[in-house]
């Protein structure tokens, strides 16, 4: 999904809903900006993780408080990835 945007007097660009939305940023989701062949990517930033045991096994947890996917919202990961093959 490609859509244009002004950068305003203080460099600020807004990104639209949609594709807000479609890739999972919402107020307060941390970003990283890379400049890259010649354009910008803009990327959530990886969520910190600490390996904890469970048991006998070993697994990744976030070390902040994240919010979970629904069941409505995995569904539709799934279909969009799907999609794609």
């Amino acid at each position: 999904m490609t859509v244009k945007t002004t950068i305003d007097s203080a460099g600020r660009i807004v990104i639209p809903r949609d594709i807000r939305h479609a890739i999972g940023l919402e107020p307060g989701t941390v970003v990283e900006v890379e400049a890259r062949d010649g354009g910008i990517s803009i990327e959530p930033a990886a969520t910190p993780v600490k390996i904890v045991k469970h048991g006998r096994l070993r697994v990744a947890e976030a070390v902040e408080n994240q919010s979970t996917l629904t069941e409505a919202e995995v569904r539709a990961i799934r279909e969009e990835i799907r999609g794609g093959r």
